[in-house]
């Protein structure tokens, strides 16, 4: 892991596995052309949003001290944002869903720092700096926002998976570099998509963190605020998408009001939307996620929660009703009468309190999984949590006592109590026993000859969520992704048309330069008839200053939309902003 990023307190509060994907932005590596395109897809959303975003957005690019002129540097960016609380990291491209919405929990914002190519400056499937820089930054500096955001990472960094979500996931980042890439072959994207397609359209079973991320996407990124009839936009995909953003105000993009249904409304990366969802403020967000959160094991828990976890395969944590908590790969589940009433995880398990490891009870105390019954005795009106020290001596729950526990789903354990451990409010969470024998009717599921047996204390499981309830309790540096953005090669002809760029950014910020606008446009239309974005710059610069260099870069543009019509609307609109800037100045 590259760890030479310059970090501040909020970001030094992450844990060591979400600093894993961050990595250096290496300012010095973005080019003129680069830096072209960011100043024209601002030059054009501030221009177009002024009318159509929700007036936080603007608000937020002063607040936040977002240039218009410059791809915002990290460090100064976080300068600011520490003024709101929050702070920004550089990462590669898509990192997992649970990782990014943990960011977002402890106030982080993650930004992708390469910068679409001019050939996709409407808009890219990667996510890119003018994404996160200029969609979601600004957004944030309103503070009910700031807060949806936050609490949103916090819910939904607990989300269960599924296999298929890791699945979706690496065939979208892999979708969106080479989309992104030059030279990538057509038949390699048009499979690519095919196979983004085949798994987003199959809707079996959707995981938590499937639905929670449709809510991620209806709001933070393509979200709609104020009436149907009369929405603004404040979503960051809309607002750094020059085309989409006025796409999305037509009639030929449905609007419907938000609620909880839209978690069941899937997306598709790859193409405009055919439908936002408006909700009528921003209290309206909290209010749903947290219906969608009342609905996740994370608050509900039983069986229904521990079937989820063995069915992500993945690490998570069940939290009983005494507060302790394991954490592991469950494997099974036995139940009886719709609740459960054993459980089982495989390989490193570790026990918690309070998101806290219990001493002694880490994943080299329980290296090859963990089992405990769960529930109520049988006969026994008083669960053993709720037991007083007189009840526990009553009923021989005393430590050196040969005991049977016979619980209400058919659970037995036998065997001699070492001893019990308590949680701050005095209730026993674990009790440790030796020769202990467990059986559920036939079956064995645990023999003395294993050595001491831990069983977990409570009448239900209250909670069951994603990741390990204390991350120190594992090994979480993890994540090699399958794939890396792929930069644009650097040919000579590249680099002269990056040098022109250059020069004519010098001429426009009055720095010392060996070319004159009159030179740097007579080797643009030599060797590189087919870019627009120089010349739109050079007219600018020429505009009310030099009528004939004007009037020859107006006709040079004339030529290349007649040979490329797929950009004249962006030459068009390039050209418009230039005079009514002039107009409006």
């Amino acid at each position: 892991m590259e760890n030479n990023f310059e970090s501040n307190e909020i970001i030094d509060r992450l844990p060591a596995h979400l600093k894993q994907f961050i990595k250096p932005q290496n300012y010095e590596e973005y080019t003129a052309i680069n830096q072209a395109v960011w100043r024209y897809v601002m030059r054009k959303n501030v221009e177009y949003l002024s009318k159509v975003a929700h007036s936080s957005y603007l608000d937020g690019l002063r607040q936040t001290g977002i240039s218009i002129d410059h791809i915002p540097n990290m460090y100064g960016m976080n300068r600011i944002l520490k003024e709101i609380g929050w702070a920004a990291v550089a990462v590669d491209g898509f990192i997992p869903p649970a990782a990014f919405m943990e960011f977002q929990a402890y106030n982080v914002l993650v930004i992708a720092s390469d910068i679409r190519q001019l050939e996709h400056i409407e808009y890219t499937p990667a996510p890119d700096i003018i994404h996160e820089g200029a969609g979601h930054a600004p957004i944030i500096a309103n503070p009910e926002y700031a807060e949806y955001l936050r609490r949103f990472g916090e819910i939904g960094c607990k989300a269960i998976s599924s296999a298929k979500d890791y699945e979706i996931y690496e065939a979208i980042r892999h979708l969106s570099i080479i989309k992104e890439a030059e030279d990538t072959p057509e038949e390699e994207i048009a499979a690519a998509e095919k196979k983004v397609d085949e798994l987003q359209n199959d809707l079996r079973d959707q995981s938590e963190m499937a639905q929670i991320r449709n809510l991620h996407w209806w709001t933070v990124e393509y979200g709609l605020i104020g009436t149907l009839e009369n929405p603004k936009i404040y979503g960051a995909g809309l607002l750094s998408s020059i085309g989409e953003s006025a796409w999305c105000m037509t009639d030929k993009v449905k609007k419907i009001p938000y609620t909880i249904e839209a978690a069941k409304q899937d997306f598709d990366i790859t193409k405009p939307q055919p439908q936002l969802f408006v909700t009528p403020d921003f209290a309206h967000l909290s209010s749903v996620l947290e219906e969608f959160a009342n609905r996740m094991a994370l608050r509900v828990g039983g069986l229904e929660g521990l079937k989820k976890l063995i069915n992500s395969k993945n690490i998570g944590s069940i939290e009983l009703s005494t507060g302790l908590q394991v954490s592991g790969n469950f494997t099974r589940v036995i139940e009886h009468e719709g609740k459960p009433v054993f459980f089982q995880t495989t390989g490193k398990t570790a026990l918690a309190s309070r998101e806290k490891e219990l001493v002694g009870h880490g994943t080299e105390n329980h290296p090859d999984g963990f089992g405990s019954p769960v529930g109520r005795l049988k006969g026994i009106n008083l669960a053993i949590e709720d037991m007083s020290p007189r009840d526990l001596r009553a009923y021989d729950i005393y430590e050196g006592e040969k005991i049977t526990f016979e619980f209400e789903g058919g659970v037995v354990v036998k065997g001699e109590i070492i001893t019990g451990t308590r949680n701050l409010q005095g209730k026993i969470i674990l009790i440790s026993l030796k020769d202990c024998t467990v059986t559920y009717g036939d079956e064995v599921l645990f023999k003395p000859e294993w050595g001491k047996f831990d069983m977990a204390v409570g009448k239900e499981v209250i909670s069951a969520f994603a990741g390990p309830a204390d991350w120190h309790s594992f090994d979480m540096i993890t994540h090699t992704p399958s794939s890396t953005t792929i930069k644009s090669k650097k040919t000579p002809e590249r680099e002269e048309l990056e040098s022109l760029y250059e020069s004519v950014r010098n001429i426009r910020e009055g720095k010392n330069t060996k070319f004159s606008l009159e030179a740097a446009f007579d080797i643009l239309k030599k060797h590189h008839q087919k870019d627009w974005l120089l010349s739109v710059e050079i007219f600018e610069l020429a505009y009310e200053k030099d009528e004939k260099l004007a009037h020859e870069v107006l006709e040079h543009l004339e030529k290349v939309k007649s040979e490329r019509p797929e950009v004249a609307h962006l030459i068009d609109g390039g050209v418009n902003l230039v005079k009514s800037d002039y107009v409006a100045g």
